[in-house]
């Protein structure tokens, strides 16, 4: 697998729709930087915010997931309780290409503050908001803004056509819009 610069992230932006909407140039003055990147794309957090908090003494179940786990919030600025856990989403919408896996890294102003971000793959053939995971480590609470970077994702070229895609196998968080919470398929009958 190779890793893919910034003109072929721009070219499957531009002509196929790989990156909707998307930044040409980075973007730093004044911001946390966003936009295409040498052998990345820097992608910005929306405004929507999903805030663990333990108001309700609810137990976090990923196979049982209760709402009570959370507040929403849209703000142009989120705070993160000290070590505590936010869910958002990127603004940009991914469709990945088919010979393509894409890896998500967090932003160094953010790791710098102690603020790591996790997103899984982005397999061959997702599509949708990439829902975010930011984690604040310290004992203080800690800002995420909004419309600003987050986190950047790496291209990375197979050197042949995988047999079964994401798309292909139907995967639960395609084609996600907002803030998706963590699902697990039933077992039919």
């Amino acid at each position: 697998m190779a890793i893919q610069p910034d003109h072929w992230i721009r070219e499957q932006a531009q002509k196929h729709g790989m990156i909707t909407p998307f930044v040409e140039h980075l973007q730093r003055e004044g911001v946390i930087s966003y936009g295409l990147s040498s052998y990345g794309y820097d992608a910005r957090v929306a405004d929507e915010f999903k805030i663990f908090t333990n108001i309700e003494s609810a137990i976090v179940d990923p196979k049982d997931f209760s709402n009570k786990s959370f507040v929403d919030r849209k703000t142009d600025v989120c705070i993160i309780p000290p070590n505590s856990f936010v869910l958002a989403r990127t603004v940009e919408y991914f469709r990945i290409p088919r010979d393509t896996l894409v890896i998500c890294v967090g932003k160094s102003t953010y790791a710098r503050c102690g603020i790591i971000v996790n997103v899984t793959p982005l397999e061959p053939e997702w599509e949708g908001h990439v829902t975010l995971e930011f984690s604040n480590t310290t004992p203080l609470p800690a800002k995420i803004y909004a419309n600003e970077g987050a986190c950047q994702f790496l291209f990375l070229k197979g050197a042949s056509l995988c047999e079964t895609s994401y798309g292909d196998r139907k995967g639960k968080y395609q084609g996600q819009t907002g803030v998706t919470l963590p699902k697990v398929e039933k077992i039919s009958g």
